[in-house]
């Protein structure tokens, strides 16, 4: 399997195959809005201003599985990510990343990328998931890392599966 054979429910209720975005860089976020991370929201748009013609995309999954960070409802996660961060990128609905109910995009993203001792779980907000344009699990970041600190990978894959 690959990330192109899941489905996402958008922010504004839409169901979204991930194979529309076959044949895109894709990095996969879990985001909140009241974390320490939440700034890295800003990086992140930047991210996506500089390689969306390229075809890459990011996409954003609020979780209010880490100390209740993210409480809000649908329209609230979205204004407050265009008001604080100009963020144009796709945000789906509030999403369990862990645990028995998470979404299967996400067991399918922990099993093919483990964490820091081959860990299946995500421990924080703002792990992030590099994804190539054939839906493959490339590489999982640490809620620590930057945005900025991924654009060398991101730039890679992007000339990588351009000549393919």
């Amino acid at each position: 399997m690959s990330v192109h054979d899941y489905h996402a429910r958008t922010l504004q209720g839409k169901e979204i195959p991930l194979s529309d975005y076959r044949d895109h860089v894709l990095l996969i976020v879990n985001t909140a809005s009241k974390c320490g991370f939440t700034p890295q929201y800003r990086g992140l748009q930047e991210l996506y201003e500089k390689f969306h013609d390229r075809h890459f995309e990011i996409l954003g999954f609020p979780s209010n599985q880490f100390a209740h960070q993210e409480p809000g409802e649908s329209e609230e996660i979205e204004e407050f990510c265009q008001v604080n961060f100009g963020v144009s990128f796709p945000m789906f609905e509030k999403t369990d990343v862990k645990g028995g109910n998470a979404h299967p995009l996400f067991r399918h993203l922990t099993e093919k990328a483990p964490g820091v001792l081959g860990s299946k779980t995500i421990k924080w907000n703002f792990t992030k998931f590099l994804i190539d344009k054939q839906g493959r699990v490339v590489k999982r970041y640490a809620p620590q890392t930057k945005p900025d600190k991924i654009e060398k990978d991101i730039i890679k894959l992007l000339e990588d599966s351009s000549s393919s």
